[in-house]
Order: structure tokens, then C-alpha cells, then sequence
């Protein structure tokens, strides 16, 4: 693991990252795009996050985005947005989430499979 900027992953995160807010702000009627597209390009979004940073095994990497959105998916059962005094629509609340859904995890590791596929197809 060694850190080092990376500008393509640097380019590619900013631009999920703008995909993401149009799903949410834009295309938040849609339910599919907004309930399952965005679930499955989060995961995708913080992988580029993490390897504009980080040069690292991208399979670690790939279960470890996996664990902690299953963790986050977790917190969300136990309402953690709320417990942590984050009003309903706040930035945080959002990014947080307010329900568990385990079609959401099915979301992350469809995002993390296509994640591994396009690794193997790289090597």
C-alpha cells in the first residue's frame, strides 16, 4: 500500500460523485435509479475515492468498501442517524441513511462484483 494522488480515480470519483447528486436531487422520482442504481454506484464511487489516494491491493480494498457499507447499512437499522441528533434532511442524515434494506446490500455487492470483474479484467 503506498499513498500516492492518482488523477484518473481523482477525475472518476468527482464525476460519481456528480452522478450521485443527480440521482439524488434530480432523478429522485425515478425509484429504480434512485433506490438501486445509486446503491450500486456508491460502492463504485468510494472505491475511485479511496485509489485516488491510495495504491492498494484492489481486492482488499473491494471487500473492505463492501464491509463498511454493509457497517453503514447496519448503523442505519439502528436508527444511529438519529441517535447521533441529525435532523431529517440534513446533509448528514442523508449521506447516513434513515432504513435498513437488505436489497441494499444486495445493491453494494452487485457494485463490488463489477468492481472485482473490471480488476480481473484489467490483469
Amino acid at each position: 500500500m503506498s499513498i500516492q494522488f492518482n488523477y484518473r480515480y481523482g477525475i472518476a470519483a468527482i464525476l460519481l460523485f456528480l452522478v450521485e447528486v443527480f440521482i439524488a436531487t434530480i432523478l429522485k422520482d425515478i425509484f429504480f435509479v434512485r433506490a438501486y442504481l445509486g446503491d450500486v454506484l456508491v460502492v463504485i464511487l468510494l472505491y475511485a475515492f479511496v485509489r485516488s489516494f491510495i495504491c492498494m491491493d484492489e481486492v482488499r480494498l473491494i471487500l473492505g468498501i463492501f464491509l463498511f457499507s454493509c457497517m453503514i447499512e447496519t448503523a442505519q437499522y439502528f436508527n444511529i442517524a438519529e441517535r447521533m441528533g441529525f435532523e431529517r434532511g440534513s446533509i448528514m442524515y442523508i449521506i447516513i441513511g434513515n432504513s435498513f434494506s437488505w436489497i441494499d446490500i444486495v445493491c453494494y455487492a452487485a457494485g463490488c462484483m463489477i468492481l472485482y470483474g473490471v480488476a480481473k479484467l484489467k490483469s
